[in-house]
Parts: structure tokens; sequence; C-alpha cells
């Protein structure tokens, strides 16, 4: 090829001006972009010195995946261990809550009369400290007394069983007597015992200063929530949207209506049982019929299962004086459990809690499996708040589609 000539010169010079065009405007996009990363990284208190901060960590990367997933076990496990270690005081808070409920009927009542809410709160609440205080003035002296004569007539009581013709043949088939000796004598050679003894009495002692603590605690908290149980709910209520506020209102106070009406329906079954216990109890001649009475009444508190709880240990008390009376206390607690289970009960709960019995006896279940005695007491309730919200929203939501 030749030398090129003025006419191709000519025609090469707005190519080369072009391309230097495009090269300035590169470097100054590389400059703007540096400007940028460096005010950026001013901003946000960074340096420039050392250059420009890179990309961010991807957040889809396997180590931070890890790391963060590794971290949240950790928070979730941090937080069941708060739980466990405050779960005494979450059930106080359960219990003061579900005492609260179940006079609110009571207040609404007073407030129906004309009474303004401040002063139905306190009558109703004076009512149940006059009632507290005079049942335990009244019957805790009794209930001890009665009890520490219970825990004395123990070893004359058992001996009196060992006489009777029925524990004569077990204990000619089964040895029971010679094994229960060799037992408590190995266990006295070993000190465990007087350990069990001195145990017991520190334990008991704490377990009465428990008790007293954990009744101020709920009267106080029951109190509290009482009196800010209105406004307490409608700031809950506002936390929905306007749109559906409405609807919520009503079925949370429908709610909250059915878990009160179940607290004061098992409170009534509960002393029921208690005082037509006491009576049989008087009319057979069984003795310490009023610590019984009252321990039939507090397991009766605990639904499906406490009532029975209660008449066994009445009958297996009963046995100590005769078979005769043991044999009528069982044939008692029998009938009357089928009166309760559909007389009174159906009578009491109807308008309460509308639940059917395998779902009352599955949520039972369920719930003293998770929380103990308290978990079955509120298991019901809850259950038929559940339920309704089934009728009222799912039900309807599954027949318009």
């Amino acid at each position: 090829m030749g030398a090129p000539t003025l006419d191709d010169m000519l025609t090469a010079r707005p190519t080369l001006s072009a391309a230097r065009a495009a090269d300035d405007v590169a470097a100054a996009a590389v400059d703007a972009a540096n400007d940028v990363a460096r005010a950026g990284a001013e901003h946000t208190g960074d340096t420039t010195r050392f250059g420009t901060p890179g990309r961010a960590f991807s957040r889809n990367h396997p180590f931070y995946l890890g790391f963060v997933g590794a971290f949240g076990v950790l928070i979730a496990y941090g937080l069941w261990q708060v739980l466990g270690a405050l779960s005494q005081v979450i059930t106080l808070l359960v219990v003061s809550l579900f005492l609260a409920l179940g006079l609110e009927p009571l207040v609404q009542w007073l407030e129906k009369r004309g009474l303004p809410r401040p002063a139905a709160i306190g009558t109703v609440f004076a009512a149940v400290i006059l009632l507290v205080g005079g049942f335990i003035s009244a019957i805790v002296p009794i209930i001890v007394g009665q009890a520490t004569d219970l825990a004395g007539q123990v070893p004359a009581s058992i001996e009196s069983v060992q006489q009777q013709r029925w524990f004569i043949d077990l204990d000619s088939r089964f040895d029971v007597v010679s094994r229960l000796t060799n037992e408590i004598e190995a266990r006295a050679t070993s000190g465990e015992t007087v350990t069990a003894l001195f145990g017991g009495v520190f334990g008991a002692g704490a377990a009465v200063l428990s008790g007293f603590f954990s009744t101020f605690t709920v009267l106080v908290l029951t109190l509290y929530f009482l009196a800010s149980l209105r406004g307490t709910r409608a700031a809950a209520y506002r936390l929905v949207p306007r749109s559906r506020r409405r609807r919520v209102e009503l079925l949370g106070d429908e709610i909250s209506k059915r878990i009160g009406g179940y607290v004061i329906g098992q409170i009534t079954i509960a002393t029921i049982n208690a005082v037509a216990s006491y009576v049989v109890l008087l009319v057979v001649g069984v003795p310490y019929s009023l610590v019984l009475a009252v321990t039939v009444g507090i397991f009766g508190l605990i639904p499906l299962v406490g009532a029975t709880i209660g008449a066994v240990i009445v009958v297996v008390v009963a046995l100590f004086g005769s078979v005769t009376d043991a044999a009528i206390m069982a044939i008692y607690y029998i009938a009357y459990q089928q009166l309760e289970n559909y007389v009174i009960a159906p009578r009491i709960m109807q308008r309460a809690v509308a639940v059917p019995g395998a779902v009352a006896i599955v949520a039972a279940l369920a719930g003293g499996s998770l929380l103990g005695i308290l978990g079955a007491l509120i298991a019901i309730p809850l259950a038929a708040g559940v339920l309704l919200v089934v009728q009222e929203v799912l039900m309807p939501r599954q027949e318009r589609t």
C-alpha cells in the first residue's frame, strides 16, 4: 500500500476526533463515578484513602445464610430459656387475667344497674377480698387442726387397715408388710429418711410463703387487669384495620364473655361439689369432713379429671375408717358425677361455652400436656374461642369461595 493522500487524512480526521471525544466522555464518567463513591463513603463515615469500597456482601451467599440461621437459632433458644425462667410469672399473669375476665360480667351487671365503673370494680373486688378473707379466717384454722389430727392418726389408721381381713389376705399373697418394712429400714440406714424429712419441712415452709405471695400477687394483678380491661381491649382493637375493626370487636367481646362465663361456671360447679360432699361426709360420719370437702372443691376446678381425683382421695381416707364408709362414698361419687355431667354442668355452662364433648376432652388433654393444670383450666374456653372464629370467619369464607 502507498502513503496516505491528503484526501485520506481529511477523511480520517472526523473519525479520530470522535474516538477522542468518546474517550473523554468515558474518562468523565469514571471521574463522576469516583466522585459519587467518594461522596457516599464520606457520607457513611468511610474513608477513600485506601480506595473505593467494594460491593456489599451477597445475602444469598451460603456463609451469610448459615451465619444468620445459626444466630436466629441462638436467639430462639435464648427466648425459650427466658420463657422457662419466667414460667411462674407467666402463670400468675394468666390466672389473674382469667379471674379478671371472670369478674367482668359482675362489673358489667353493676354498671347496668347505674353504678359507675370504678365503683362497680371496687364493689366486686371488695366482695372478693371479703370472701377470700372470710374463708381463710373461718376455714383455715379448722383445716389446719383437722389436717394435723389426720396426720397424727395415720399410724393408727395403718394399723387398723392391717387388721382387716382383706388386707390380711393381700399380705399373705404378696408379702406387702415385709417389703414395705425392708424398704423403710433401708432408707433409714442410708440417711435418706432424715434428709427427706428435713427437706420436706423446709419445702413445706417455702411452699406456704410462696402460696401467700402468689395469692397476693394474683389479687393485685386481677385488680389491675379489671381496672384496665376496657382500655386494653380498645387499644388492642385499634391495631386492626378500620374496615375489619367492628367485626373483630364483636368476636373479641364474645370470646371474652365466654371465657368469663366459663370461669364463673367452673367455680360454681366446684362449689356445689364441695358443699354436697361436705353434707354427705357428715351424714356418713367420715372424719375430717371439712378438709376433704375443701380438697374436693379445689380439685373440682380442674376440668374432666378434677372431680374424679377428689373423689378418689375421699374414698381412700374413708377406707381407713371402714370398708362400708368407703363403699358408700364411692357409690355417692359415681352417682353425683353422672348428675353433674348430665344435669348441673350443662345447665350452668350452656350459656358460657358451647364446646362439643370430644373437643373439650382433646383440648383439656392437650392443654394439660403443654402447661399442666393451668393448661387444662384455660384449654376449654380457648377452644370455645377458636370454634367461634371457625364458625363465624372460616366457614362463611369457605361458603363464598
